[in-house]
């Protein structure tokens, strides 16, 4: 049974950085998919990132080139490195899962979520 647990949420002013980490157990499957949703009040939930246990990477159009999505294969832990925060990266953000290499941001069948770490860009 996979298990995500998140960690690294917090508060930051705009313009700044934090790190999220994913803890992934259970993994037994050989093409894996991870990755990265979030979800602000009021709005609907969002993919950010993905990954593959093969490398391949993707990213939703509004944190292209500021979000940086990263997996550890051997102790099966997802990070999200955020750099260049902004008031609308504020949300719930929760670590996903599912089997198989058709990983992307707009995918709706993740089948395992983590509890969610929240993210505040504020001044």
């Amino acid at each position: 049974q996979v298990q995500l647990v998140e960690s690294g949420g917090g508060s930051v002013p705009p313009g700044g950085s934090l790190k999220l980490t994913c803890a992934a157990s259970g993994l037994t499957a050989t093409y894996r998919c991870m990755g990265w949703f979030r979800q602000a009040p009021g709005k609907e939930r969002e993919g950010v990132a993905t990954v593959t246990n093969y490398g391949g990477k993707k990213y939703g159009d509004s944190v292209k080139g500021r979000f940086t999505i990263g997996l550890n294969n051997v102790n099966n832990t997802l990070s999200l490195q955020m750099d260049d925060l902004k008031p609308e990266d504020t949300a719930e953000y929760y670590c996903v899962y599912k089997d198989g290499l058709a990983c992307d941001p707009r995918s709706t069948d993740f089948t395992v979520w983590g509890q969610g770490t929240q993210v505040t860009v504020s001044s």
